[in-house]
């Protein structure tokens, strides 16, 4: 039973964020919605039925705060958070990794996951009843690296310290944390991999890819627990890409 509990989801113009919330809508939960391209954004406000929507970069720590007090405002509270918004960059062999690259992947996967998860943990913890559920999205790459991928590896293994940090933190306060891992679901950002993936030997290799429903069905399940049970980490990938034994 959702007994109209807030659900909130970041990165949901697109792919797996705007098939969540869809999911999350239809399960019965007023939905709250925020990214950054405000057509997309709308038409996931309209699929999904959103109770709220708000335009929003979460590299900017004072619009996420901004937004989270407006949803307050208009929703009351916040029970469930999934903290998806993040970012790929272009292949690169360490070495080669610039800068700019390295900045902008921290600010989104790893800056921007935190400024959702602290704006989230204090409404979680000053509302009342207390408590709520932070579902952080990690990866695959949370474990293993994809070859030329240091910054984006970087950040996922940053976001389990980050999830582990939160479980503990929020035990005080009824605030459950964990981390959904997925690998190869098929969205727009993998629909190359079908044609073709650098592998850890230098190949080109096409990959397989399942239906974003699972995951949604995983984000519904861990979101549906009772709040003394949770979900540490979870991993939901095609069974047959190259994660055990990759490399």
């Amino acid at each position: 039973m959702t007994d109209g509990k807030v659900a909130v989801v970041t990165g949901a113009t697109s792919g797996i964020g705007r098939a969540t919330a869809i999911g999350l809508g239809k399960a019965g939960y007023r939905v709250a919605i925020l990214g950054r391209r405000e057509t997309e954004l709308a038409e996931t406000a309209r699929l999904s039925g959103a109770s709220y929507s708000g335009v929003c970069d979460v590299t900017d720590p004072a619009a996420v705060h901004r937004y989270f007090t407006d949803l307050k405002a208009k929703l009351g509270r916040v029970d469930v958070v999934f903290n998806n918004a993040g970012r790929f960059a272009p292949q690169a062999s360490f070495g080669d990794t610039d800068i700019a690259t390295w900045q902008g992947m921290v600010d989104v996967n790893l800056n921007g996951a935190f400024y959702v998860a602290r704006e989230a943990f204090r409404a979680m913890r000053d509302q009342t009843p207390q408590g709520g559920r932070i579902i952080n999205n990690g990866s695959i790459s949370a474990y293993v690296p994809r070859p030329g991928a240091a910054a984006y590896t970087a950040t996922k293994h940053a976001i389990t310290g980050l999830t582990k940090a939160i479980s503990l933190d929020g035990r005080a306060f009824s605030i459950a944390c964990g981390q959904i891992d997925i690998g190869n679901t098929a969205t727009d950002m993998t629909a190359k991999m079908t044609t073709g993936s650098l592998q850890a030997n230098g190949t080109m290799e096409p990959e397989p890819t399942f239906d974003v429903q699972h995951v949604v069905d995983a984000i519904l399940y861990i979101s549906g627990l009772p709040l003394e049970a949770n979900v540490q980490f979870m991993t939901v990938m095609a069974t047959t890409m190259p994660y055990i034994g990759r490399g």
